[in-house]
């Protein structure tokens, strides 16, 4: 039976869960709702009745002391909502868990009977799992649905995936049967480190969800949160020279992969995160200012440790006003594995273009300088040959005298080196 005493009215409602276990790898997506949770000061009105879905050996309850009073903790999986404000409010229906241990239908009906209830537009699921992806590049997330005329709307990857599956399948299944417009969203987190917290996948998520629902998620500390996750595992990668090596590998097919959508899509989705952000107002914990804007970004984009980023991620603003994009995706092309400084030169060693446009014009000028020489030098020619027709009376009295010709008995080779 569901009871749904003291909810208010809600407002273009969109359902978003996660559970922890097998389909959370580095607890990415739980604490992704959990961040929505905190920030927007989400309020419990439901619990699922552990006894019908968890089995307690598996999943034991947790004992804690309130005061002197011992109370004890099942595990569960509970509903909040919040309220996000701003210029288009929207709440939001957030169902967060522990994967259910048996009776996943009636588990998936009885979350699918809220949803009704509280007349939800659109269920979201987010999950992570396990990949060959480097912790120096930005978490891919993709976007999954079952529904051909969502995918087209959304932009999203229709599901192809056959094999064993978690809740988060389940249940996106169940919403598609159901009638229920249904999205997951994955981020993929490096096998290599998957122990939890991955506050970088988190913060992958929420960036992905901001444009699937066109809303801004205050982000609090997670930015840089996401930084110290990357210098730490920077550090530890350094001393194990295999793992190294390793994650070179991965950087450069992840940076081949990728090297053709340099431009378009994912240029014109950072620049949209980045107005709507911009333009916003502050949120609880969040910045809108430029500066809250730099840093979602960066720790998104960028390693904190090298000061690499994605060329794919560069803008018009940042090339010459004088030279055509047209260039900007050829030196792309030509850099192999796509990675640039932090003061925008590729890290290959190819040079700007200011410094390539110095490099011509000083060739130029030698070219020049090499042609002056030239003439110089037929100058310099065409006068010995005119010398030497003058000397021709001088040499035949020189034969007549019985000497050789051209030379003097008083300085041999003297009168040669003056014609020079």
């Amino acid at each position: 039976m569901i009871e749904l005493e003291g909810v208010p009215e809600l407002i273009d409602p969109v359902m978003i869960c996660a559970f922890e276990g097998w389909n959370d790898a580095g607890d990415a997506a739980s604490t992704a709702v959990g961040h929505l949770d905190r920030e927007w000061k989400g309020e419990v009105f439901a619990a699922l009745d552990a006894e019908d879905y968890y089995d307690f050996q598996v999943n034991r309850p947790t004992v804690w002391l309130d005061g002197g009073v011992r109370k004890v903790t099942w595990p569960t999986t509970r509903l909040s909502v919040v309220r996000t404000g701003g210029d288009k409010p929207r709440d939001l229906v957030l169902v967060r868990g522990i994967e259910p241990s048996m009776r996943w239908r009636s588990f998936c009906n009885e979350i699918l009977g809220f949803a009704h209830e509280l007349g939800v537009e659109m269920v979201v699921v987010l999950g992570a799992l396990l990949g060959d992806t480097p912790h120096t590049r930005p978490v891919p997330v993709s976007g999954v649905t079952s529904d051909p005329d969502l995918a087209r709307s959304l932009d999203l990857e229709e599901s192809r995936y056959e094999g064993p599956t978690g809740i988060v399948g389940i249940l996106q299944e169940s919403c598609t049967h159901a009638g229920v417009p249904a999205v997951s969203l994955w981020a993929a987190v490096p096998h290599y480190v998957s122990q939890p917290p991955n506050p970088k996948a988190t913060l992958a998520l929420l960036n992905r969800l901001e444009d699937l629902l066109e809303l801004r998620i205050p982000l609090g500390e997670l930015p840089e949160d996401a930084r110290a996750w990357q210098l730490g595992v920077d550090q530890l990668a350094a001393e194990d020279s295999e793992v190294a090596e390793y994650v070179q590998s991965l950087e450069e097919a992840r940076d081949t992969a990728e090297l053709p959508e340099a431009s378009g899509e994912a240029i014109a989705r950072e620049f949209e995160r980045y107005l709507r952000r911009r333009d916003g107002q502050p949120g609880p914990g969040g910045h809108a200012s430029d500066s809250g804007v730099a840093d979602s970004r960066d720790s998104y984009l960028r390693d904190p440790s090298s000061g690499r980023a994605r060329p794919a991620r560069s803008t018009a603003r940042d090339e010459p006003r004088d030279e055509p994009q047209e260039e900007s995706s050829d030196a792309a092309k030509a850099e192999p594995d796509g990675a640039a400084t932090g003061d925008g030169r590729p890290a290959g060693g190819a040079k700007p273009r200011g410094e390539g446009a110095g490099k011509a014009k000083r060739a130029e000028s030698r070219a020049e300088d090499e042609k002056a020489e030239d003439r110089a030098e037929g100058e310099a020619e065409r006068a010995r040959q005119g010398e030497a027709e003058e000397s021709e009376p001088e040499q035949g009295s020189d034969r007549e005298a019985g000497r050789e010709p051209g030379r003097s008995d008083e300085d041999p080779g003297d009168e040669g080196d003056g014609n020079a």
